[in-house]
């Protein structure tokens, strides 16, 4: 079978990697001029934390989360899989005893336990969670590595093209743009993501820390390098181009409460990105006339993509129906 995947975010690399590894021949248009253009992918965070999402998610995230865990691991050699920390400060503790509530798959540590597994913060904190089945990658070094196994395997990835399902009639097409496919997914909004990314080498964090607030959590994800991506925020906005100075001061001062060390750090990158949602936060597989269209991944790019793009591909050479992202009063039964 020959297949167009439109879009070269993540839900489109790996919607065309499932592909191309079936066997089918395959090519990926994208409008933009690079992939540090082609969306919110770009401004992800990266981790890959099914068992935290249960925080505010459905178990339907954690599910396909935790199949797409090894999914990266077997084709991103950066995909790190040292686990999460949940902390929050002396007059938060409530809210840390509320995410263990509502979440699984972690182990209590106290203070001496907190501070031998990140020496970085042993002191700062009285109590923490630790989910160690958890990971994070670098997002861009990620996508680098999807287009570099494409073309590896014959996939022509072309950006610049300015395509649509409507344009491509008779040929069998995924589509993976985001919010940009809401005229034939109506029900799609924006949900805006902001994001910095600072310099700090002399810190070592190991593995992605969330900050718990009642207000604004706030997560610092390490890329590396001492360098460090920290983001919070879920605006209902399609208007991704600004990030306010209520939120850059806010991720600043979460950063700086988390170490005092980010007081020092240079800020290398102020990033926005829009998020593409279904009213219920829940991804879908969805057909439109001749076109598949794998979208609503919401905050959860890097973590839901695997996964949905094995069942879109699936549906697309097999015949195949998930009716968990497909059919929604199917998915509420199966979740109930």
């Amino acid at each position: 079978m020959r297949v167009t995947v439109i879009g070269a975010g993540v839900a489109g690399l790996t919607c065309a990697l499932e592909l191309a590894e079936r066997g089918a021949s395959v090519e990926v248009l994208e409008r933009s001029s690079g992939l540090a253009a082609a969306g919110c992918s770009w401004f992800s965070g990266g981790m890959l934390a099914p068992w935290c999402e249960l925080e505010s998610s459905t178990p339907l995230v954690t599910q396909l989360g935790a199949e797409s865990i090894p999914w990266w691991a077997a084709r991103f050699p950066g995909t790190v899989t040292r686990g999460t920390l949940v902390v929050a400060h002396g007059r938060d503790v409530a809210e840390l005893k509320q995410f263990a509530r509502r979440t699984g798959e972690f182990q209590e540590l106290d203070r001496e336990q907190l501070g031998a597994l990140e020496p970085e913060l042993g002191g700062r904190f009285s109590r923490a969670l630790y989910f160690p089945r958890e990971g994070h990658l670098d997002p861009r070094a990620a996508l680098r590595a999807l287009v570099q196994r494409l073309e590896e395997l014959g996939v022509s990835v072309r950006f610049g093209v300015d395509a649509s399902a409507a344009m491509l009639a008779g040929r069998a097409v995924i589509d993976c743009t985001g919010l940009a496919a809401r005229t034939a997914l109506p029900d799609l909004r924006g949900v805006k993501g902001e994001m910095l990314l600072l310099g700090l080498p002399e810190l070592a964090l190991r593995r992605p820390v969330r900050v718990l607030h009642p207000r604004l959590p706030v997560y610092v994800v390490p890329r590396g390098d001492g360098v460090y991506m920290v983001g919070a925020s879920m605006i209902e906005s399609d208007e991704g181009t600004r990030i306010s100075a209520r939120s850059m001061l806010e991720l600043l001062s979460a950063a700086y409460a988390l170490h005092p060390a980010f007081g020092e750090a240079q800020v290398l990158e102020i990033g926005t990105g829009v998020r593409a949602a279904f009213p219920d936060n829940l991804p879908r597989i969805r057909r439109v006339g001749e076109a598949l269209y794998v979208n609503g991944l919401y905050r959860h790019g890097f973590l839901l993509a695997p996964a949905l793009a094995r069942r879109a591909a699936q549906t697309l050479l097999d015949g195949q129906h998930f009716a968990e992202v497909t059919d929604e009063d199917s998915r509420q039964r199966r979740l109930a």
